[in-house]
């Protein structure tokens, strides 16, 4: 699909009626994915640190644990090799990984559109399974983060996504009733999560698919 053809059906999708933005008092963003075109330089450094330490770890499943933290994918990979490699070491070699290809990231133009347009209408925020040291510095780049009013990482809340915790969180900063807020995601653990905390969601992959890096299993 080309720009003008996903900035089209992404006009579609996003489009909200003056009675629908009535009734909503707040909106919730993913980061990864959904607002960033982050997730394949995400893969990249997975896929790197898989190969260094032997993990199953595709680019489908990958996707299938979007939204987790690193540090919960970590361990669960360590868990299935039965090694006894550090969770932190190991999780801090993945995001440095990433931060030498942040600069590769570009915005996904529909959503950051969406949220100029948004700016000072409705509270803002972010909800990311990401921590603050990557998440800020990629809203930076993306020209976005003082769009929002509450940024929410992996680190503020106990339970991470598919959990409702961080969008339940992010409602309360913004003084939101979560069951009046909408929220944009990119992955089935996100969407789980946000529907947990009771909002509407929208899927950003019914308009937008990030570049793969490998084949699909089915091709």
């Amino acid at each position: 699909m080309c720009y003008l053809q996903i900035m089209n059906e992404a006009e579609k999708i996003l489009h909200l009626t003056e009675s629908q933005l009535q009734s909503i008092e707040g909106f919730v963003f993913d980061c990864d994915g959904t607002l960033a075109d982050s997730m394949p330089p995400h893969f990249r450094a997975w896929a790197a640190i898989s190969s260094e330490y032997g993990f199953d770890f595709d680019e489908d499943r990958f996707y299938a644990l979007g939204g987790w933290p690193t540090h919960k994918v970590a361990a669960l990979l360590i868990s299935e090799t039965g090694v006894d490699h550090d969770i932190k070491a190991i999780s801090d070699k993945k995001e440095a990984l990433f931060v030498d290809l942040m600069h590769t990231v570009r915005p996904i133009e529909p959503m950051v559109e969406l949220v100029k347009r948004l700016h000072g209408v409705r509270p803002m925020a972010v909800a990311t399974g990401g921590i603050p040291s990557l998440c800020y510095p990629l809203l930076k780049q993306i020209g976005i983060f003082e769009c929002f009013d509450a940024i929410v990482t992996s680190l503020d809340v106990e339970h991470g996504k598919p959990a409702p915790d961080i969008f339940l969180e992010a409602a309360r900063r913004i003084g939101a009733d979560p069951t009046k807020c909408m929220a944009y995601e990119d992955v089935d653990p996100g969407i789980i999560a946000a529907k947990a905390a009771g909002m509407n969601v929208i899927d950003v992959r019914q308009f937008y698919q990030p570049e793969r890096i490998t084949p699909p299993k089915s091709m």
